[in-house]
């Protein structure tokens, strides 16, 4: 029997048509199944596809928990973090004078990891962002190593400069520069593999890390430096330096 609505409304009126349908679909299969199949076909397609965002936004978020966690994992994992450099690499002994006129020679450095890094002091981009990493390193490391800044704009970066880039990235006394003209500083870059800043080309924005006999072990450059991956490395090449033999 037909509900009241039905009754009063024209049978050509929308509404009475949607009322005796929704009256009679569940007859139409006693068991339940013809139900349920109305029912899903009564689903609006903008019904629809919001639930089927909502699954898919659900699997993306697990799957993004999933790579975080891989992620911590391997930054934990007994391998380093940054690209391994070749053994044949020589050690690249220097004696050159820092921001203070100190003379800075690597051979006194020996029997522990030191950050080795190519910076200029008017770069306002790739080297604030390099040192705020490193002073990062350290703050996580828990105490500090040695980290040498090498110029690559050897004509701007004075001494003054270097001094004040250095306060201003908050690493006076934990970063020391090595300075000096072009022609003595072209060995070190060519020791490295560095371009140095140009009017024409940017220098390499890279960061070596030396282990205790002063070779070159692992390289990061700045697009995927982070504090915790060298703070990682550095602990590595710590531990190996206390290993006898």
């Amino acid at each position: 029997m037909l509900n009241d609505t039905a009754r009063i409304l024209p049978r050509s009126s929308p509404i009475a048509t949607t009322q005796i349908r929704s009256d009679a679909a569940p007859h139409a299969d006693r068991s339940g199944r013809g139900g349920a199949a109305n029912t899903l076909r009564a689903v609006s397609p903008r019904l629809r596809l919001a639930l089927f965002l909502a699954g898919v936004f659900a699997l993306t978020a697990a799957a993004a928990v999933a790579l975080f966690a891989a992620g911590d994992r391997a930054v934990q994992g007994p391998g380093f973090q940054g690209a391994q450099r070749p053994a044949s690499i020589p050690a690249a002994e220097f004696g050159l004078r820092d921001e203070e006129g100190r003379l800075v020679r690597l051979v006194g450095l020996r029997g522990r990891p030191v950050v080795v890094t190519f910076l200029y002091t008017t770069c306002e981009d790739t080297c604030p962002l390099t040192v705020d990493q490193i002073r990062g390193a350290l703050d996580e490391l828990g105490h500090d190593v040695p980290v040498i800044a090498v110029s690559v704009d050897p004509a701007n970066d004075t001494p003054r400069a270097a001094r004040r880039f250095s306060l201003q990235r908050r690493m006076t006394g934990r970063m020391r520069w090595v300075l000096g003209d072009r022609a003595r500083l072209q060995r070190l870059w060519r020791a490295y593999g560095v371009q140095p800043q140009s009017e024409r080309m940017e220098h390499s924005a890279s960061t070596v890390l030396l282990d205790g006999r002063g070779r070159q072990r692992v390289g990061f450059a700045t697009s995927v430096l982070t504090p915790r991956a060298l703070a990682h490395d550095i602990a590595l090449l710590e531990r190996e330096a206390a290993t006898p033999g």
